[in-house]
Protein backbone atom coordinates (compact mmCIF):
# COMPACT_ATOMS: atom_id res chain seq x y z
CA UNK A 1 0.00 0.00 0.00
CA UNK A 2 3.04 2.70 1.08
CA UNK A 3 4.40 1.82 -2.45
CA UNK A 4 1.13 2.26 -4.17
CA UNK A 5 0.75 5.63 -1.97
CA UNK A 6 4.53 6.56 -3.32
CA UNK A 7 3.56 5.85 -7.03
CA UNK A 8 0.35 8.19 -6.49
CA UNK A 9 2.73 11.04 -5.80
CA UNK A 10 5.24 10.68 -8.75
CA UNK A 11 2.49 11.09 -10.98
CA UNK A 12 1.81 15.16 -11.21
CA UNK A 13 -2.04 15.01 -12.32
CA UNK A 14 -2.33 12.87 -9.37
CA UNK A 15 -0.73 14.48 -6.83
CA UNK A 16 -2.40 17.89 -7.80
CA UNK A 17 -5.93 16.41 -6.71
CA UNK A 18 -4.53 14.50 -3.84
CA UNK A 19 -2.78 17.41 -2.33
CA UNK A 20 -5.86 19.89 -3.24
CA UNK A 21 -8.12 17.21 -1.86
CA UNK A 22 -6.00 17.71 1.61
CA UNK A 23 -6.37 21.55 0.87
CA UNK A 24 -9.67 21.53 0.66
CA UNK A 25 -10.71 19.45 3.74
CA UNK A 26 -8.04 20.84 5.54
CA UNK A 27 -10.00 24.97 4.60
CA UNK A 28 -13.29 23.14 5.70
CA UNK A 29 -12.36 22.25 9.27
CA UNK A 30 -10.90 25.56 9.61
CA UNK A 31 -14.26 26.97 8.82
CA UNK A 32 -15.67 24.83 11.28
CA UNK A 33 -13.74 26.37 14.17
CA UNK A 34 -13.93 29.61 13.05
CA UNK A 35 -16.54 31.39 15.32
CA UNK A 36 -19.66 33.40 14.35
CA UNK A 37 -19.57 37.21 14.77
CA UNK A 38 -19.90 37.90 18.29
CA UNK A 39 -18.76 35.09 19.68
CA UNK A 40 -15.42 34.95 21.12
CA UNK A 41 -12.76 32.22 20.92
CA UNK A 42 -12.67 31.50 24.66
CA UNK A 43 -16.16 31.57 25.04
CA UNK A 44 -16.81 28.75 22.48
CA UNK A 45 -16.35 25.80 24.85
CA UNK A 46 -19.23 27.43 27.03
CA UNK A 47 -21.44 27.55 24.01
CA UNK A 48 -20.81 24.22 23.43
CA UNK A 49 -21.47 22.96 26.83
CA UNK A 50 -24.97 24.48 26.44
CA UNK A 51 -25.91 22.76 23.00
CA UNK A 52 -24.89 19.45 24.07
CA UNK A 53 -27.00 19.74 27.09
CA UNK A 54 -29.74 19.93 24.56
CA UNK A 55 -32.00 16.44 22.83
CA UNK A 56 -30.47 13.86 20.90
CA UNK A 57 -31.29 15.55 17.79
CA UNK A 58 -29.07 18.38 18.44
CA UNK A 59 -26.58 16.07 18.66
CA UNK A 60 -27.20 14.23 16.04
CA UNK A 61 -27.07 17.63 13.62
CA UNK A 62 -24.17 18.55 15.25
CA UNK A 63 -22.03 14.67 14.35
CA UNK A 64 -23.02 15.63 10.69
CA UNK A 65 -21.89 19.36 10.97
CA UNK A 66 -18.52 18.13 12.33
CA UNK A 67 -18.70 20.15 15.22
CA UNK A 68 -19.19 23.65 13.99
CA UNK A 69 -23.06 23.39 15.31
CA UNK A 70 -21.87 23.03 19.11
CA UNK A 71 -19.51 25.60 18.24
CA UNK A 72 -21.81 28.77 16.61
CA UNK A 73 -19.03 28.78 13.92
CA UNK A 74 -19.33 30.04 10.34
CA UNK A 75 -19.95 25.89 9.18
CA UNK A 76 -22.80 25.47 11.85
CA UNK A 77 -25.10 24.18 8.76
CA UNK A 78 -23.17 21.96 7.49
CA UNK A 79 -23.60 20.03 4.57
CA UNK A 80 -27.24 18.69 5.36
CA UNK A 81 -28.55 21.72 3.01
CA UNK A 82 -27.26 20.55 0.63
CA UNK A 83 -28.19 17.14 0.94
CA UNK A 84 -31.45 17.82 1.77
CA UNK A 85 -31.39 19.93 -1.38
CA UNK A 86 -29.98 16.80 -3.72
CA UNK A 87 -33.17 14.72 -1.93
CA UNK A 88 -35.64 17.51 -3.36
CA UNK A 89 -33.91 17.05 -6.96
CA UNK A 90 -33.72 13.73 -7.61
CA UNK A 91 -37.35 12.93 -6.05
CA UNK A 92 -38.54 15.95 -7.98
CA UNK A 93 -36.87 14.27 -11.04
CA UNK A 94 -39.30 10.98 -10.83
CA UNK A 95 -42.58 12.92 -10.57
CA UNK A 96 -42.11 15.96 -13.01
CA UNK A 97 -41.45 14.81 -17.07
CA UNK A 98 -39.72 17.70 -17.83
CA UNK A 99 -36.87 17.39 -15.25
CA UNK A 100 -36.34 13.70 -16.00
CA UNK A 101 -36.08 14.72 -19.65
CA UNK A 102 -33.24 17.14 -18.51
CA UNK A 103 -31.39 14.69 -16.71
CA UNK A 104 -31.24 12.53 -19.87
CA UNK A 105 -29.77 15.44 -21.88
CA UNK A 106 -26.26 14.55 -21.18
CA UNK A 107 -24.13 17.24 -19.51
CA UNK A 108 -25.49 20.46 -20.33
CA UNK A 109 -28.92 18.57 -18.66
CA UNK A 110 -27.07 17.96 -15.64
CA UNK A 111 -25.83 21.14 -15.69
CA UNK A 112 -29.10 22.83 -14.95
CA UNK A 113 -30.02 20.38 -12.62
CA UNK A 114 -27.19 21.59 -10.74
CA UNK A 115 -28.11 24.95 -10.79
CA UNK A 116 -31.62 24.21 -9.88
CA UNK A 117 -30.01 22.38 -6.32
CA UNK A 118 -27.76 25.19 -6.07
CA UNK A 119 -30.79 27.52 -5.53
CA UNK A 120 -32.71 24.99 -3.67
CA UNK A 121 -29.82 24.70 -1.19
CA UNK A 122 -29.27 28.47 -0.76
CA UNK A 123 -33.03 28.53 0.25
CA UNK A 124 -32.77 25.68 2.83
CA UNK A 125 -29.64 27.25 4.06
CA UNK A 126 -31.57 30.93 4.49
CA UNK A 127 -34.44 28.95 6.55
CA UNK A 128 -31.99 26.84 8.20
CA UNK A 129 -29.79 29.85 9.65
CA UNK A 130 -33.22 31.67 10.76
CA UNK A 131 -33.41 28.46 12.90
CA UNK A 132 -30.62 28.10 13.90
CA UNK A 133 -30.94 31.84 14.86
CA UNK A 134 -33.79 31.01 17.22
CA UNK A 135 -32.00 28.12 18.59
CA UNK A 136 -28.65 30.37 20.11
CA UNK A 137 -31.16 32.09 21.44
CA UNK A 138 -33.19 29.98 23.47
CA UNK A 139 -30.14 27.89 24.61
CA UNK A 140 -29.00 31.49 26.18
CA UNK A 141 -26.62 32.52 23.78
CA UNK A 142 -26.01 35.78 23.04
CA UNK A 143 -23.54 36.94 20.10
CA UNK A 144 -22.77 40.54 22.86
CA UNK A 145 -19.90 41.24 21.18
CA UNK A 146 -20.74 43.46 18.90
CA UNK A 147 -20.45 46.67 20.30
CA UNK A 148 -22.99 49.31 19.03
CA UNK A 149 -24.89 47.17 16.89
CA UNK A 150 -28.79 46.79 17.51
CA UNK A 151 -30.53 43.58 17.78
CA UNK A 152 -32.20 43.36 14.74
CA UNK A 153 -28.85 43.72 12.61
CA UNK A 154 -26.97 41.55 14.99
CA UNK A 155 -29.59 38.73 13.66
CA UNK A 156 -28.97 39.65 10.29
CA UNK A 157 -25.25 39.36 10.39
CA UNK A 158 -25.03 35.92 11.48
CA UNK A 159 -27.82 34.84 9.41
CA UNK A 160 -25.80 35.83 6.96
CA UNK A 161 -22.92 34.75 7.83
CA UNK A 162 -24.32 31.26 8.55
CA UNK A 163 -25.71 31.58 4.90
CA UNK A 164 -22.34 32.41 3.51
CA UNK A 165 -20.90 29.52 5.35
CA UNK A 166 -23.47 26.91 3.88
CA UNK A 167 -22.60 28.64 0.52
CA UNK A 168 -19.06 27.68 0.82
CA UNK A 169 -19.85 23.67 1.55
CA UNK A 170 -21.40 23.73 -1.25
CA UNK A 171 -18.95 24.79 -3.21
CA UNK A 172 -16.42 23.21 -1.72
CA UNK A 173 -18.01 19.52 -2.41
CA UNK A 174 -18.69 20.70 -5.56
CA UNK A 175 -15.03 21.71 -6.62
CA UNK A 176 -13.81 18.52 -4.74
CA UNK A 177 -16.02 16.78 -7.32
CA UNK A 178 -14.71 18.28 -10.00
CA UNK A 179 -10.98 18.69 -9.27
CA UNK A 180 -10.13 16.13 -6.16
CA UNK A 181 -10.33 12.64 -5.44
CA UNK A 182 -13.81 11.31 -5.16
CA UNK A 183 -16.87 12.54 -3.99
CA UNK A 184 -16.63 16.11 -2.37
CA UNK A 185 -20.18 16.03 -0.52
CA UNK A 186 -19.16 12.07 0.95
CA UNK A 187 -15.52 13.31 1.47
CA UNK A 188 -17.14 16.24 3.71
CA UNK A 189 -19.30 13.73 5.83
CA UNK A 190 -15.97 11.46 6.44
CA UNK A 191 -13.85 14.23 7.72
CA UNK A 192 -16.91 15.46 10.32
CA UNK A 193 -17.51 11.76 11.39
CA UNK A 194 -13.33 11.41 11.72
CA UNK A 195 -13.02 14.72 13.68
CA UNK A 196 -15.65 13.40 16.58
CA UNK A 197 -13.94 10.20 17.03
CA UNK A 198 -10.84 11.46 18.95
CA UNK A 199 -12.93 13.71 21.44
CA UNK A 200 -15.45 10.60 22.17
CA UNK A 201 -13.01 8.34 22.41
CA UNK A 202 -11.22 10.29 24.77
CA UNK A 203 -14.29 11.16 26.88
CA UNK A 204 -15.97 7.92 27.27
CA UNK A 205 -12.24 6.41 28.19
CA UNK A 206 -12.13 9.17 31.03
CA UNK A 207 -15.50 9.90 32.34
CA UNK A 208 -17.04 6.60 33.33
CA UNK A 209 -15.35 3.82 35.71
CA UNK A 210 -16.20 0.89 32.89
CA UNK A 211 -15.87 2.95 30.42
CA UNK A 212 -13.07 1.91 29.27
CA UNK A 213 -13.74 -1.35 29.13
CA UNK A 214 -17.11 -0.90 27.06
CA UNK A 215 -15.04 1.72 24.83
CA UNK A 216 -12.45 -1.74 23.92
CA UNK A 217 -15.04 -3.99 23.22
CA UNK A 218 -16.81 -1.25 21.28
CA UNK A 219 -13.68 -0.74 18.88
CA UNK A 220 -13.19 -4.74 18.73
CA UNK A 221 -16.45 -5.04 17.66
CA UNK A 222 -16.61 -2.14 14.98
CA UNK A 223 -12.76 -3.42 13.59
CA UNK A 224 -14.84 -6.86 13.31
CA UNK A 225 -17.65 -5.74 11.30
CA UNK A 226 -15.13 -3.26 8.75
CA UNK A 227 -14.36 -6.89 7.25
CA UNK A 228 -17.90 -7.96 6.27
CA UNK A 229 -18.52 -4.21 5.19
CA UNK A 230 -15.58 -4.78 2.72
CA UNK A 231 -17.42 -8.02 1.78
CA UNK A 232 -20.59 -6.70 1.10
CA UNK A 233 -19.14 -3.92 -0.76
CA UNK A 234 -17.16 -5.46 -3.06
CA UNK A 235 -20.10 -8.47 -3.62
CA UNK A 236 -21.81 -8.67 -7.08
CA UNK A 237 -23.95 -10.54 -9.02
CA UNK A 238 -22.68 -12.42 -12.42
CA UNK A 239 -25.29 -12.52 -15.01
CA UNK A 240 -23.41 -14.31 -17.66
CA UNK A 241 -23.48 -12.83 -21.39
CA UNK A 242 -22.78 -14.46 -24.32
CA UNK A 243 -21.74 -12.45 -27.77
CA UNK A 244 -22.37 -13.78 -31.03
CA UNK A 245 -19.68 -14.50 -33.93
CA UNK A 246 -20.50 -10.28 -35.55
CA UNK A 247 -18.29 -8.42 -38.64
CA UNK A 248 -16.81 -5.62 -37.80
CA UNK A 249 -14.59 -4.18 -40.63
CA UNK A 250 -13.13 -7.16 -42.73
CA UNK A 251 -12.66 -8.72 -39.35
CA UNK A 252 -14.83 -11.85 -38.04
CA UNK A 253 -14.98 -11.44 -34.05
CA UNK A 254 -15.32 -14.76 -32.55
CA UNK A 255 -17.74 -15.34 -30.31
CA UNK A 256 -17.11 -15.07 -26.26
CA UNK A 257 -18.64 -15.10 -22.92
CA UNK A 258 -18.23 -12.64 -20.36
CA UNK A 259 -20.53 -11.42 -17.25
CA UNK A 260 -22.52 -8.40 -16.18
CA UNK A 261 -21.70 -7.47 -12.43
CA UNK A 262 -24.49 -6.09 -10.47
CA UNK A 263 -23.14 -5.02 -7.16
CA UNK A 264 -24.95 -6.18 -4.28
CA UNK A 265 -24.93 -3.06 -2.45
CA UNK A 266 -25.34 -0.71 -5.66
CA UNK A 267 -26.05 2.39 -4.12
CA UNK A 268 -23.43 2.55 -1.96
CA UNK A 269 -23.57 4.92 0.89
CA UNK A 270 -26.20 7.13 -0.37
CA UNK A 271 -29.41 5.29 1.10
CA UNK A 272 -28.21 6.12 4.77
CA UNK A 273 -27.52 9.70 4.28
CA UNK A 274 -30.41 10.42 2.26
CA UNK A 275 -32.08 7.81 5.24
CA UNK A 276 -30.94 10.70 7.81
CA UNK A 277 -30.92 13.42 6.17
CA UNK A 278 -35.16 13.28 5.71
CA UNK A 279 -34.98 12.06 9.36
CA UNK A 280 -33.20 14.94 11.15
CA UNK A 281 -35.42 17.72 9.10
CA UNK A 282 -38.18 17.73 11.68
CA UNK A 283 -35.01 18.32 14.34
CA UNK A 284 -34.39 21.53 12.40
CA UNK A 285 -37.62 22.57 11.94
CA UNK A 286 -38.06 22.32 15.79
CA UNK A 287 -35.67 25.16 16.30
CA UNK A 288 -38.01 27.79 14.96
CA UNK A 289 -40.40 26.77 17.82
CA UNK A 290 -37.94 25.81 20.71
CA UNK A 291 -40.72 26.20 23.18
CA UNK A 292 -43.49 24.21 22.06
CA UNK A 293 -43.34 21.30 23.80
CA UNK A 294 -45.01 18.84 21.51
CA UNK A 295 -42.82 19.77 18.74
CA UNK A 296 -39.55 19.28 20.63
CA UNK A 297 -40.99 15.86 21.86
CA UNK A 298 -42.09 14.75 17.47
CA UNK A 299 -38.88 15.80 16.71
CA UNK A 300 -36.56 13.59 19.33
CA UNK A 301 -38.89 10.71 18.59
CA UNK A 302 -38.12 10.85 14.96
CA UNK A 303 -34.15 11.95 15.69
CA UNK A 304 -33.90 8.45 18.28
CA UNK A 305 -35.68 6.18 20.12
CA UNK A 306 -38.33 3.15 18.52
CA UNK A 307 -39.96 5.37 15.54
CA UNK A 308 -36.48 6.22 14.51
CA UNK A 309 -35.43 2.84 14.16
CA UNK A 310 -38.51 1.97 12.39
CA UNK A 311 -37.98 4.49 10.10
CA UNK A 312 -34.61 3.87 9.15
CA UNK A 313 -35.05 0.43 8.13
CA UNK A 314 -37.84 2.00 5.96
CA UNK A 315 -36.37 4.78 4.36
CA UNK A 316 -33.06 2.99 3.98
CA UNK A 317 -34.64 0.31 1.72
CA UNK A 318 -36.57 3.00 -0.32
CA UNK A 319 -33.56 4.65 -0.98
CA UNK A 320 -31.64 1.32 -1.80
CA UNK A 321 -34.57 0.78 -4.57
CA UNK A 322 -34.84 4.44 -5.40
CA UNK A 323 -31.07 5.48 -6.06
CA UNK A 324 -30.61 1.97 -7.86
CA UNK A 325 -33.30 2.79 -10.03
CA UNK A 326 -31.51 6.67 -10.90
CA UNK A 327 -28.27 4.70 -11.40
CA UNK A 328 -28.99 1.76 -13.36
CA UNK A 329 -31.19 1.62 -15.84
CA UNK A 330 -32.64 -2.11 -17.05
CA UNK A 331 -34.13 -1.08 -20.71
CA UNK A 332 -30.29 0.68 -21.29
CA UNK A 333 -28.34 -2.22 -20.56
CA UNK A 334 -30.53 -4.21 -22.47
CA UNK A 335 -30.63 -2.45 -25.81
CA UNK A 336 -26.46 -1.98 -25.19
CA UNK A 337 -26.03 -5.80 -25.03
CA UNK A 338 -28.67 -6.06 -28.22
CA UNK A 339 -26.70 -3.76 -29.90
CA UNK A 340 -23.29 -5.35 -29.48
CA UNK A 341 -24.84 -8.68 -30.27
CA UNK A 342 -24.57 -10.03 -26.45
CA UNK A 343 -27.62 -12.11 -24.88
CA UNK A 344 -27.80 -13.75 -21.81
CA UNK A 345 -28.24 -17.36 -22.11
CA UNK A 346 -31.95 -18.80 -21.68
CA UNK A 347 -32.92 -15.11 -22.25
CA UNK A 348 -34.37 -13.75 -25.01
CA UNK A 349 -33.17 -10.12 -26.25
CA UNK A 350 -35.00 -7.06 -25.56
CA UNK A 351 -38.04 -6.24 -23.02
CA UNK A 352 -37.66 -10.49 -21.89
CA UNK A 353 -34.03 -9.11 -21.05
CA UNK A 354 -35.05 -5.93 -19.38
CA UNK A 355 -37.11 -7.57 -17.14
CA UNK A 356 -34.64 -10.38 -15.89
CA UNK A 357 -31.64 -7.86 -15.36
CA UNK A 358 -34.65 -5.67 -13.29
CA UNK A 359 -35.70 -8.80 -11.49
CA UNK A 360 -32.10 -9.72 -10.71
CA UNK A 361 -31.69 -6.30 -9.27
CA UNK A 362 -34.71 -6.35 -7.20
CA UNK A 363 -33.63 -9.58 -5.51
CA UNK A 364 -30.37 -8.61 -4.82
CA UNK A 365 -30.70 -4.74 -3.57
CA UNK A 366 -33.05 -5.97 -0.93
CA UNK A 367 -30.15 -8.08 1.10
CA UNK A 368 -27.75 -5.23 0.59
CA UNK A 369 -30.25 -2.81 1.55
CA UNK A 370 -31.56 -4.46 4.85
CA UNK A 371 -27.75 -5.15 5.55
CA UNK A 372 -27.27 -1.43 5.82
CA UNK A 373 -30.30 -0.87 7.87
CA UNK A 374 -29.11 -3.29 10.38
CA UNK A 375 -26.05 -1.49 10.66
CA UNK A 376 -27.64 1.71 11.21
CA UNK A 377 -30.13 1.05 13.83
CA UNK A 378 -28.74 -1.50 16.09
CA UNK A 379 -25.92 0.56 17.50
CA UNK A 380 -29.18 3.17 17.83
CA UNK A 381 -30.37 0.37 19.96
CA UNK A 382 -27.67 -0.42 21.85
CA UNK A 383 -26.62 3.28 22.57
CA UNK A 384 -30.40 3.68 24.15
CA UNK A 385 -29.05 0.48 26.39
CA UNK A 386 -25.93 2.10 27.12
CA UNK A 387 -25.81 5.44 26.63
CA UNK A 388 -22.19 4.59 25.77
CA UNK A 389 -21.71 8.22 23.14
CA UNK A 390 -19.25 6.32 21.01
CA UNK A 391 -22.18 4.12 19.65
CA UNK A 392 -23.71 7.20 18.75
CA UNK A 393 -20.86 9.19 17.27
CA UNK A 394 -19.43 6.13 15.68
CA UNK A 395 -21.80 3.80 15.25
CA UNK A 396 -23.12 1.61 11.66
CA UNK A 397 -23.93 4.01 9.81
CA UNK A 398 -21.14 6.24 10.53
CA UNK A 399 -18.90 3.32 10.17
CA UNK A 400 -20.56 2.52 7.03
CA UNK A 401 -19.88 5.72 5.33
CA UNK A 402 -16.70 5.79 6.43
CA UNK A 403 -16.14 2.52 4.84
CA UNK A 404 -17.92 2.94 1.69
CA UNK A 405 -16.57 6.74 1.12
CA UNK A 406 -12.77 5.33 1.88
CA UNK A 407 -13.34 2.80 -0.78
CA UNK A 408 -14.59 4.86 -2.99
CA UNK A 409 -11.84 6.86 -2.91
CA UNK A 410 -9.21 4.21 -3.44
CA UNK A 411 -11.11 2.70 -6.19
CA UNK A 412 -10.88 5.85 -8.06
CA UNK A 413 -7.19 5.92 -7.09
CA UNK A 414 -6.53 2.62 -8.31
CA UNK A 415 -8.06 3.46 -11.59
CA UNK A 416 -6.04 6.52 -12.11
CA UNK A 417 -2.62 4.41 -10.87
CA UNK A 418 -3.68 1.92 -13.45
CA UNK A 419 -4.12 4.47 -15.91
CA UNK A 420 -0.69 5.39 -15.84
CA UNK A 421 1.16 1.43 -15.61
CA UNK A 422 1.79 1.77 -12.05
CA UNK A 423 0.54 -0.78 -9.79
CA UNK A 424 -2.59 -0.27 -7.36
CA UNK A 425 -2.79 -0.04 -3.84
CA UNK A 426 -3.90 -3.46 -3.47
CA UNK A 427 -2.40 -6.65 -5.86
Amino acid sequence: MLKGVANAFRIPELRDKILFTIGILLLYRLGAYLPAPGIPFKDMIDVGEKLSAGNGAIAVLNLFSGGGLSRVSVFSLGIMPYITAQIIMQMMQAVIPSLAEMAKEGEAGQRKITQYTRYVTIALALINAIGYLFLFRAQGINFSQMQGVSETLESIIVVLVLLTGAILIMWMGEVLTQRGIGNGMSLIIFVNIMAGLGPTLVREWTTQDTGSIITVITLLVIMAIIPVIVFIERGQRRIPVQYAKRVVGRRIMGANATYLPIKVNTAGVVPIIFASAVLYLPAQLAVFFPNVGWIQTMASALSSGAVNWVLSVLLIVFFAYFYTSMVFNPDETSDQLRKAGGFIPGVRPGSATSAYIKDVLDHITLPGALFMAALAVIPSILFSLTGNTLLQSFGGTSVLIMVGVAMDTISQLESQLKMHNYEGFFK
